[in-house]
């Protein structure tokens, strides 16, 4: 009678999560440590779409051409399962190539910032491909067929789904990505050069690796509910969870290498976001215009604002042409999507002032919008930022005092309009 086969070896997780970031490392040269962790888990978490409810983006970002990105696209597809690059493809076939029999692909977009930048459009259908596609069960319903014989199907969206691009991304792709912003390499760093047709081949060896591995662990990865950092939440506790389960079954040191990556990750997205304008006004507002008053007009309000060499206030765009400093009436758009504390828009109200009343804003409608939305103020807990909004007194002195020798409201209003450039 033979002897049973002896079971194949199993796979050290953690040894080939350190293979698959030293072949990063060869190639791609990263601004953060955490970055390696991140793409790393991001790699494998590839492999187990399946088991997930859910999928992080992972966007590789920068300012400037040649820094890297591209490159990490190419480095990411070699890894990945049913890797498909596009630069610009339909809503329609990307919904079709999800739905094809081949199995979940792995979409890479590179150059995403022309399919939202300025002159796309808005390209809406892709963008709610990309924001629907990140938790398992999202569908669209899309008309199939020749002229009048059609018929509506449901199209499955979900997919792991990596970008490259200049510049930023809209608001509900960044907040369900792991952003990595590149920079152009330093004199000192150095990676080495990939040539596809040596190199691919070691990238698909790992990939088929990780697909091994991944196979083994896929059930022990559908049942995690991994320990979240502290004060990880909400979204970005949507986006790690994944990446933290990788990190977990493959044990060794990645768990501890991942929820040091997830919190850095997470506060260097927080610093660097110029998504959210609104916050980084209401933020402004509390620390540098108001600063203890406990009511602004809107011209002085504005003064403060256009004089800060370091805020966006001086150029603002939509659409990063035609830049115009702002306005009271943009001012009090971007306010209105906040409420007071009785849960109505914060909109300007009269303010008296010696003897006339301009319109402006009274720090008690702003606080609610300060406690929930702002970050504590520079060496201040949350709790102090919280006692340390300013309260209002009731009295003239203080608006008097912040409006000092600046311009009235109606002379802001007839003052020429600077454009800058």
């Amino acid at each position: 009678m033979s002897s049973p086969t002896p079971p194949a070896p199993s796979i050290d997780g953690a040894a080939l999560l350190d293979e698959v970031e030293a072949f990063h490392r060869r190639f791609n040269v990263f601004p953060t440590e955490a970055a390696y962790v991140a793409v790393t888990l991001w790699d494998a978490h590839a492999h187990l779409i399946d088991a997930f409810d859910g999928t992080a983006r992972l966007a590789f970002l920068s300012p400037e051409p040649g820094s890297g990105k591209s490159r990490a696209l190419e480095i990411v597809e070699t890894l990945t399962p049913r890797a498909a690059t596009t630069v610009n493809a339909s809503a329609n076939a990307l919904f079709r190539l999800v739905e094809a029999d081949e199995g979940t692909p792995t979409l890479l977009f590179d150059e995403i910032d022309t399919v939202f930048g300025p002159k796309a459009g808005g390209n809406e259908e892709v963008r709610g491909f990309l924001n629907s596609g990140y938790r398992r069960g999202a569908k669209s319903l899309r008309c199939v067929g020749d002229g009048s014989a059609q018929n509506a199907e449901w199209f499955s969206s979900f997919c792991a789904v990596a970008m490259a691009g200049l510049g930023s991304l809209p608001d509900t792709i960044l907040t369900r990505s792991v952003i990595i912003r590149m920079r152009k390499k330093a004199p000192n760093e150095k990676a080495e050069p990939y040539r596809r047709r040596v190199h691919e081949k070691e990238g698909h060896a790992l990939r088929d690796r990780l697909a091994e591995w991944a196979a083994a662990i896929h059930d022990q990865v559908a049942q995690a509910w991994p320990e979240m950092p502290e004060g990880v939440s909400d979204r970005p506790a949507d986006v790690w969870e994944p990446l933290l389960a990788v990190a977990d079954a493959a044990g060794g040191h990645w768990p501890e290498r991942a929820r040091a990556a997830c919190v850095t990750l997470i506060k260097a997205a927080q610093e660097g976001d110029e998504a959210s304008l609104g916050v980084r006004l209401l933020t402004d507002l509390r620390d540098r215009v108001f600063c203890g008053a406990d009511r602004m007009p809107t011209a002085a309000i504005l003064e403060v604002l256009l004089s800060l060499d370091d805020a966006p206030w001086a150029d603002l765009s939509d659409d990063g042409h035609n830049a115009k400093p702002l306005t009271a009436r943009t001012l009090s758009k971007l306010l209105s999507q906040y409420v007071r504390p009785d849960n109505t828009p914060i909109r300007p109200r009269g303010i008296r002032v010696g003897s006339g009343t301009p319109k402006g804003y009274y720090a008690e409608d702003l606080s609610d919008a300060w406690t929930r939305y702002c970050p504590p103020p520079p060496g201040k807990s949350a709790t102090a930022a919280t006692a340390a909004t300013p309260q209002v007194n009731g009295g003239d002195s203080v608006a008097e005092a912040a409006s000092g020798s600046r311009h009235t409201h109606a002379e802001a209003d007839t003052r020429p309009l600077r454009i800058a450039g």
